[in-house]
């Protein structure tokens, strides 16, 4: 069996302070537990942005979806050229007045 962190890391995130068993590992269980509240908060802080940003996910959707439609040989050009686009700012807009219609559409259907 695999050894098992010392104490609950939160939920999702990966426990990498293992120690063995006489051993506490690389933190106290205070710079832990200072830590685990540091995730929690950078990822809440996150998770709030991209809400307040729905283009981020605008941006990442369009070009994951031309990564995995085109698959690209030479990925890092590919990037390059694709957030270099001088149409992608009126592609960005298209993509948010789209998400936007589907979110009121969606909310029309949940009335329903």
């Amino acid at each position: 069996m695999a050894d098992q962190p010392k104490h609950r890391p939160p939920h999702g995130m990966e426990p990498y302070d293992l120690g063995g068993s006489n051993n506490l590992g690389a933190l106290s269980q205070e710079q832990q537990e200072k830590l685990n509240k540091f995730k929690i908060k950078t990822r809440t802080e996150n998770e709030k942005y991209l809400r307040d940003h729905p283009e981020v996910e605008c941006l990442i959707a369009g070009f994951l979806g031309d990564v995995l439609s085109q698959r690209p040989d030479n990925i890092k050009d590919f990037a390059a050229d694709y957030f270099t686009n001088p149409e992608l700012p009126e592609q960005l807009q298209m993509q948010l007045q789209l998400r936007q219609t589907k979110i009121k559409q969606n909310r029309v259907l949940q009335r329903i």
